[in-house]
Order: C-alpha cells, then structure tokens, then sequence
C-alpha cells in the first residue's frame, strides 16, 4: 500500500501545522525515513499507518507504530514522530468547523460520536484515540482516502457532497474498529440520549460561563444525578469534566492564533483564576500555557 509522497495543502511553521488551501478536508500520504519533529496543528487529524514502522511520541508516551495502526488527534495536541523506517503514513485532516457544521450529526450517532467527540477526551486520553485497523478495514479505508485525495483541487460547490461522504465512509471504519475496541459487539449501541447532546451544546457555546451542574441540570430539566449518570454513559466523563477539555482546547486555539494575554484568554474559556488555568492547561497538555504558546504559535497565517 505504499505510495509516493505528494504535494499536500498542509504547511507547518514553528510547529504547527494548518491547511494553506482552504480545503473542507485533506487526505494524503506523508512518508517519513527518520522522523518529524514535535509540532501540533489547528485541525482534526486522523493519521493511518500503511506501510513501514516508527514510534509515535506524544504527552502519553511513545507508541510503536506498525501497519494498520490509526491515531485520532483533536486540535492542539502536540505529538511527532521517531526511530522510523519507511512510515508510510496516510493523512486525514478535517476542520474544526466542518466537525461542527457538515459533520454536527456526528454527535447523535453512538460510534462516530464516540470516536470524534468523546472518546479522545474520556480516560485520561488528553485528546487521542488510537486503534488499530484489521487488514480488510485498512483497504477500504485507503480507497477513500484515495478518493478524497482524488477530489483535491475540485470545486467544493460542486463536490461538496463527494467530499463529506468520503470522509464519513472513512470515520465509519475507524468508528467500528475503535468499537470493536471497547467490546462493543454489533448493533448493541444505544443512540445518544437527546439530553445529552443538548447539554454539549450548552456547555460548548458558552464556555465563559461559570457553569454548576444543578445549573446546567435545571436547563435540562432533570435532576443533577440523572444528568452526571447519562453523561458518563454517553462520553466516559461528567459533564463538568467534559466542559473541562473543551475549555483547554479552546484556549490552546487562543494561545496559537492571536495574541491575547493569558490572562484575557484564561477569563474567555471560564478560567478567570490564572493560576487555576495554569494548573488545568499544563495537567492537559504537559506544557505552561506560555510555553505552549513560545513553541508553537505562528500569529501571520490564515488557518482554518
């Protein structure tokens, strides 16, 4: 499955990385023979392992990388990779914004919900999900990476809908496996509960807010037991600890893309307390918010 690099859409500069294009999505082949150094980016990144072996370096640790192998990363989380040889790795990259608005109907659905909403910030995960894909999965994914690749440069007015059902067909694959994964068997997933997603997008669209749990039970219109009980089931985390690591990204994506101070960026994601934002961004990123920033930022480029 090995294939020639390409000229791809994605740059990075002081460590991270961003679409330069304006594409809805990306897929593409990036082959490394020693290594990529550290960096982290402002989009969803799914990288699938096709051919060779390496060592994925991340906050969590190193991982041994073989074929087949899959990493789901959100935006800002940093990580690189070593000791390759011949790591053939083919790249989805998605916006935050399409997630958000082509891909919203993701969060109703149990497999894709977990895979890009919950499951990379649920145990300590600290914004990854890793699986590993089975021979005949890994060959149907690469067909439509191959054929998301192939709508590069093609109008997305035009090819709108090519474009979300290649990418869908594909998180479908990564979805099972990552189910599979969790002893999940075959049609025994419950469909999220409908308060559930409501409480996601409350939290969400109102990160400065000082939210308390009976608060955010007495808009759902429940008790704050039943609320705390239907999240955990549905992501792994209550619901303050899921407001938690939305805040701690939203920040990073402060902290890379403009120049508010920290503490201005702490007040706007519901952290007015410096050294409480300190405290929550280090323990998620392993690294002061200040240095987050120093390593990575690149403050004259349009990302998406």
């Amino acid at each position: 499955m090995n294939a020639a690099p390409v000229e791809t859409p994605v740059q990075e500069v002081k460590g991270l990385a961003y679409i330069t294009d304006g594409s809805l999505a990306y897929a593409g082949h990036h082959l490394h023979e020693v290594g990529h150094p550290v960096h982290t980016h402002s989009f969803v990144e799914v990288a699938v392992v096709t051919g060779g072996q390496g060592t994925h370096k991340s906050l969590t640790g190193c991982r041994s990388l073989q074929v087949g192998d899959a990493i789901v990363l959100r935006p800002g989380v940093w990580h690189g990779y070593e000791d390759c040889r011949g790591l053939d790795l083919y790249n989805c990259c998605f916006s935050t914004e399409l997630l958000q608005r082509e891909l919203a109907w993701t969060r109703e659905d149990p497999l894709l919900g977990y895979l890009l909403w919950a499951g990379p910030n649920s145990m300590q995960r600290r914004g990854m999900l890793t699986t590993r894909l089975a021979p005949e999965a890994l060959r149907e994914c690469v067909v439509h990476l191959d054929g998301l690749a192939g709508l590069r440069g093609r109008s997305v007015l035009q090819h709108r809908a090519d474009i979300i059902g290649r990418l869908s067909l594909f998180l479908g694959y990564l979805a099972r496996a990552v189910a599979t994964d969790r002893g999940e068997a075959s049609g025994s997933e419950a469909r999220t509960h409908p308060a559930v997603l409501d409480a996601m997008r409350l939290l969400e669209s109102r990160l400065a807010h000082k939210w308390t749990l009976n608060e955010l039970a007495d808009e759902l219109h429940l008790t704050p037991r039943y609320v705390v009980r239907l999240f955990r089931a549905a992501t792994g985390l209550p619901p303050m600890a899921y407001l938690a690591q939305h805040r701690v990204e939203k920040a990073a994506f402060l902290l890379l893309h403009t120049d508010q101070p920290i503490t201005q960026i702490g007040r706007a994601v519901g952290w007015a307390d410096q050294n409480y934002f300190a405290r929550r961004f280090k323990a998620h990123y392993g690294l002061p918010a200040t240095t987050y920033r120093r390593r990575f930022t690149h403050n004259t480029s349009v990302l998406l």
